[in-house]
């Protein structure tokens, strides 16, 4: 009986030559050349192994930077920062409406004696960091330029990626803060910014990682944030920018499942349909603005709370599917995430299984080990066909931005959550612990718990850094941004930065542009 794939197309037994339409070559071109569906690199993993970046945060910048630290000591290459939903929102720590929240899913930042401390001893200069946030993006990215200048290190030497991606928080999310056209304004100030100050950082992280753990098939997955990344390309064009001065430092996080070969077939259609938009759409002529380059992370809505440790074994088969797929760069999931905050133990392991993947398997002693395959072509070219339908969709109804007034992706995405959900009630999808092969006496599991005094400890440094810092200098600083922000020729990013010197916190920062553009107030759809 032939089984379906998560896109909803059958897959078949057997596959053979003819599966796979006609013109393969040239739709598949060789790795590191367009259309870059075998890879953006000619040699790949062959030469080195994707960067290996471990997310976390929790708590304090204290205790962050103490996990930051032992990470880097068993052998990861790139740190990746969660932040708390309150620095996520553009809030203090003192903020009523942060109470109960300070630390809990990320770590807190409130000001730039926190990022200090957040990076305290690791070398900026010699480590990529990767920062999951949106709406605030701009404020993060420039508290850490500052903390990198105090450590000696110039912008032109710092590395990295700030996520940056707030369309997809109106589809799947929900970290926004100002209304859509306000958002990219400020998303191409930052393109400006960076290339005239950090040149070497990528500018955002166009997620289809949310929206997959929001319920989205890998078809949805890639057509609605290719289509992101279309609307924030035409609005960079539309600024007076060249495409080739900040096309190359765009980026991607997508999911990796457990489903092997779709996975794959997914990440080559990607790659494919940039390469054909970059080129035909916008007529881009640098071959680095054609390369859909991204981030990985393993599925962490896959994961389970009952018998955690077989999340070892999903988490390995995910990441698997990722190396397989050609991604740049991998986080894999530790197996106690679906109870708590990763342990020390369990983020670890997490990055012993990406070392595995690495160093002890051939996946990494040729380029592309799929290439040719009948099965994942033909899954390619399906996927493929689905997405670009879906981006027409889009398309009609005036891009990203229109759709997503409309209510279109969010729907589709959770017509897809429901149909999940609905197999796995009803015992036709298979989630092993949960509603099959379920254990009768559950291991007794101790989770990592953030210490309930933390919330005042961030009031208390708060209300330390205001009767200490120049107060009437910080005043300043916000009604230059104010000025700024109401001034569309203008970049924040450089009266932010002023402001963040003088110590002015994060929620100051972002409520002085509340103030300017106001907030996003989501519409219903029925």
């Amino acid at each position: 009986m032939a089984r379906e794939s998560e896109s909803g197309f059958e897959i078949a037994p057997v596959y053979g030559p003819g599966d796979v339409a006609p013109g393969l070559e040239e739709r598949l071109g060789e790795p590191g050349s367009y259309p870059y569906t075998r890879g953006v690199y000619p040699t790949m993993y062959t030469g080195r192994p994707w960067t290996m970046r471990q997310y976390a945060g929790f708590g304090t910048a204290q205790e962050s930077n103490e996990r930051y630290r032992h990470l880097v000591e068993q052998g990861t290459g790139g740190l990746s920062v969660a932040f708390d939903l309150p620095t996520q929102m553009g809030y203090d720590s003192d903020d009523p409406i942060a109470h109960g929240e300070v630390g809990k899913v990320g770590v807190a930042i409130d000001s730039l004696d926190d990022m200090r401390i957040l990076f305290d001893q690791i070398p900026l200069d010699q480590v990529s960091t990767s920062m999951t946030i949106n709406a605030p993006a701009a404020v993060l990215l420039v508290l850490y330029q500052l903390v990198g200048e105090e450590q000696g290190v110039d912008p032109s030497q710092l590395t990295g990626t700030i996520q940056n991606d707030v369309l997809k928080e109106y589809i799947a999310r929900g970290t926004y803060i100002y209304p859509p056209q306000q958002s990219l304004r400020l998303i191409t100030d930052i393109f400006r910014y960076c290339k005239a100050e950090i040149p070497r950082w990528n500018t955002i992280s166009i997620s289809g990682y949310h929206m997959a753990e929001a319920g989205a098939t890998p078809a949805q997955e890639i057509a609605f944030t290719l289509a992101d990344g279309i609307e924030y390309v035409r609005a960079a064009v539309a600024t007076g920018q060249d495409v080739d001065e900040f096309a190359p430092r765009l980026a991607f996080f997508f999911v990796s499942r457990t489903t092997i070969l779709e996975e794959v077939a997914k990440f080559r259609a990607a790659r494919r349909i940039w390469a054909d938009v970059m080129k035909n759409e916008f007529g881009a002529k640098d071959p680095k603005s054609h390369m859909l380059r991204f981030h990985t992370q393993t599925a962490g809505v896959q994961l389970t709370a009952q018998q955690p440790e077989v999340n070892l074994i999903r988490v390995a088969v995910q990441g698997l599917a990722a190396v397989l797929g050609g991604t740049q760069s991998l986080h894999t999931n530790s197996y106690d995430e679906a109870i708590a905050l990763p342990t020390v133990k369990a983020a670890t392991l997490a990055l012993r299984t990406q070392q595995v993947l690495a160093y002890e398997t051939d996946v990494t002693a040729t380029v592309d080990p799929f290439a040719g395959s009948y099965v994942v072509e033909a899954m390619t070219d399906e996927v493929e066909a689905a997405a670009r339908a879906l981006m027409g969709r889009v398309e009609e109804m005036g891009g990203a931005v229109a759709a997503i007034e409309k209510g279109f992706q969010k729907s589709e995405i959770e017509r897809s959550a429901y149909d999940v959900t609905k197999g796995i009630d009803s015992g036709e999808r298979v989630v092993v612990g949960v509603n099959r092969y379920q254990s009768k006496q559950e291991e007794r599991y101790e989770p990592l718990r953030v210490n309930p005094t933390i919330e005042q400890d961030q009031r208390d440094r708060l209300a330390d850094l205001r009767a200490r810092r120049d107060n009437d200098a910080v005043q300043r600083a916000l009604a230059d941004l104010k000025k700024a922000a109401a001034t569309p020729s203008e970049n924040v990013l450089y009266p932010m930065r002023e402001a963040l010197r003088e110590l002015a916190t994060v929620g100051e920062v972002c409520g002085a542009l509340r103030e300017v553009w106001g907030v996003y107030s989501p519409q219903e759809f029925f």
